[in-house]
């Protein structure tokens, strides 16, 4: 797997900052493109395109002036006659791939994280518990050039690794990255989503509520019964309403007519989602009814004693 900078190094001082990105664009391989390569038993190798370089696997060593120039689909063969596809690498091919020192998010959860919190161009996401940055990564690619993903983490080795892992991606100018404990808050006000990947989300509620805008996105993901209560809890004390607890089975099939059916295994129970929406109470006329729907009409209750 692709992982050299001085790859890097030399690609930024022949070409300039443009071939130091993921490309999805285009039909054929070129200098500075992340490549796929994917081989017999779907063994898949993800490297960076470089004039002059080698490859080398256990199946053989490939040139990469031999696939530079190629149309992406194209079959390649080592020295040693394996054979290859040379693939563009999708979002999820590279999150699989991140370099780590602790779990990640997989892109089950990711995916749905992305369209439920509404993350898209122009966007402003906070997200607390960098990790290796597969998250930031997904994130930092779907706000676009006009959003910014803002990013906590208290741990200076994994901030590191995760800066590292985005550069690979050409998204780090996408990102503000920040060494810091949540536990004193955020410096950003009104922005549109957060997220907080860390194992005690429940105290830090207070905090999102101050960072988030009325009405926006807040999502967590525990892998217990007993964090994911403490969240909702937190939530319902802290003005969270429209409050969702999920989990995601993912389930593969053989794509083989003759017999189609499941594959022997699948990725079941990685995590609960938690998603919820701050609103406000207590500042306008209130409808008890609708309060008591989102499950705020104690909230409301306790405001009115006041």
């Amino acid at each position: 797997m692709y992982n050299d900078v001085n790859v890097d190094r030399y690609l930024l001082s022949q070409y300039g900052r443009k071939l130091l990105t993921w490309n999805l664009h285009g039909t054929n391989a070129q200098e500075g493109d992340l490549a796929e390569l994917v081989g017999l038993r779907h063994k898949h190798f993800i490297i960076r395109l470089v004039s002059g370089s080698t490859f080398q696997t256990h199946r053989g060593v490939i040139k990469h002036d031999d696939m530079i120039g190629k149309p992406w689909g194209s079959q390649i063969f080592s020295h040693m006659k394996s054979p290859f596809f040379l693939l563009q690498p999708a979002l999820d091919d590279l999150i699989r791939s991140t370099p780590r020192i602790t779990q990640i998010l997989y892109p089950k959860e990711i995916g749905l994280i992305l369209v439920t919190m509404g993350i898209g161009p122009g966007v402003h996401v906070l997200e607390a518990g960098t990790g290796s940055g597969s998250l930031t990564s997904a994130l930092a690619f779907a706000v676009g050039n006009e959003g910014m993903v803002t990013s906590y983490e208290s741990r200076p080795e994994m901030q590191e690794l995760a800066q590292k892992n985005l550069k690979r991606l050409g998204l780090e100018s996408r990102v503000q990255f920040k060494l810091r404990d949540i536990a004193e808050g955020f410096d950003e006000t009104g922005v549109d989503a957060l997220f907080l990947d860390l194992q005690n989300p429940f105290d830090y509620i207070q905090q999102v509520r101050k960072a988030l805008k009325p009405g926006g996105f807040f999502g967590t993901l525990l892998p217990t019964t007993n964090q994911v209560t403490a969240v909702l809890t937190a939530l319902r004390v802290n003005q969270f309403a429209f409050i969702e607890v999920c989990e995601l089975m993912l389930r593969y099939y053989k794509a083989e007519p003759d017999r189609f059916r499941p594959t022997d295994r699948m990725i079941a129970h990685t995590g609960y989602l938690i998603f919820a929406r701050p609103i406000l109470i207590g500042e306008q006329e209130q409808s008890s009814e609708l309060l008591s729907e989102t499950g705020t009409i104690e909230k409301l209750d306790a405001w009115e004693r006041n």
